[in-house]
């Protein structure tokens, strides 16, 4: 079965860093794109960050371009998310996700994507 499971949330205060892990498994994960969404209480989940299969583009939403930078260890399969200049307004339930069909641009801006992680809580304490 696929999984795809996210870790390194938690509270940092405003101006901080973090960076969120997402392992993978269950399919060939070198063939997926991957993204990082949010989703705050009350509000749309928001796409973030994307790459592509090759790990050779990345898309960021201008909400976080600057300050976000997604990688993939295609050999470990693992996905992150460094998140450095941290403020209040990024505090979410932080999502990995995969898709086989979409390139990075599409991700950041997908409504559905092949698979789901189910998230890794972030916290911004001002």
């Amino acid at each position: 079965a696929v999984r795809l499971v996210e870790s390194g949330g938690g509270s940092v205060q405003v101006g901080g860093s973090l960076r969120l892990s997402c392992a993978a498994s269950g399919y060939t994960y070198g063939s997926y794109s991957m993204g990082w969404f949010r989703q705050a209480p009350g509000k749309d989940r928001e796409g973030l960050a994307a790459i592509d299969s090759d790990g050779t583009t990345t898309t960021y939403a201008d909400s976080v371009k600057g300050r976000f930078t997604i990688s993939k260890d295609n050999a470990k399969n693992i996905l992150y998310l460094q998140m450095d200049s941290l403020k209040p307004e990024d505090t979410a339930m932080y999502y990995c996700a995969a898709d086989l069909g979409q390139n990075s641009e599409e991700v950041v801006r997908a409504i559905s994507m092949d698979y789901w992680g189910k998230g890794t809580l972030v916290t911004i304490a001002s």
